[in-house]
């Protein structure tokens, strides 16, 4: 069970998130009117639990300046939204803690997730970062092994059908928890953090070896 609140971009809502529950949350460094810059999530990262994953979201930088880009934060995490290469992602793989490749819904290219060398997967809409739905009935929530983090559209009144269909290692969410672009909504949080803890635990005891496999979550055992 991962839950991650992205688009953070001040310590007041990185703080919040982790208050009601998040496991990571995201400071986008691409083009985005969530855009924010290494300096101030420094001082983010500062304040905020060692058990909280801090995820830095990249699109079209190269390796080397992803690796720079999380050292200078204070990260533990990177995400690529880009065309990465593969060995892009594992140069980045190698030399951060925790990786997450995403992908597109559709993409050819998630049936060679395995060359990327990310220890999870994520996959968001069509055009990332719209808050748009897709099908989601066309995934398989461990995706042939990997976990899976669930993105795109999802707020707090369909994240428990999402997880329902899907059956994903876990779950990301910006738009849908926001005030405005940047700005979270602390009800909304709170709501989408509690409907997707719930369903979660309706599906735990369904998955067996894959839950000792792919979960529970504890970012720190993967370092």
């Amino acid at each position: 069970m991962f839950v991650k609140i992205c688009g953070v971009t001040s310590e007041e809502d990185a703080l919040l998130a982790t208050a009601m529950g998040a496991d990571a949350v995201g400071f986008v460094f691409a083009p985005s009117s969530r855009q924010i810059q290494p300096s101030r999530v420094r001082d983010i990262t500062r304040r905020l639990p060692p058990e909280i994953l801090t995820v830095g979201v990249f699109r079209g930088d190269s390796p080397t300046r992803v690796v720079e880009t999380v050292n200078e934060a204070g990260l533990r995490a990177a995400q690529l939204h880009g065309r990465e290469r593969p060995e892009d992602a594992r140069y980045v793989a190698e030399r951060v803690p925790f990786l997450i490749k995403a992908f597109t819904a559709g993409d050819p290219l998630m049936d060679r997730a395995e060359e990327y060398g990310a220890a999870a997967i994520l996959v968001d809409s069509p055009v990332p970062g719209s808050g748009e739905l897709f099908d989601w009935t066309a995934l398989d929530g461990t995706q042939r092994g990997h976990r899976l983090i669930l993105a795109g559209g999802l707020t707090a009144d369909n994240v428990a059908e999402a997880i329902d269909v899907v059956r994903p290692w876990g779950v990301d969410v910006s738009s849908g928890v926001e005030a405005a672009p940047g700005r979270k909504d602390p009800a909304a949080v709170r709501r989408f953090i509690h409907s997707a803890r719930a369903a979660f635990a309706l599906i735990e005891p369904e998955r067996g070896d894959e839950r000792d496999e792919l979960g529970p979550y504890d970012w720190r055992a993967e370092v």
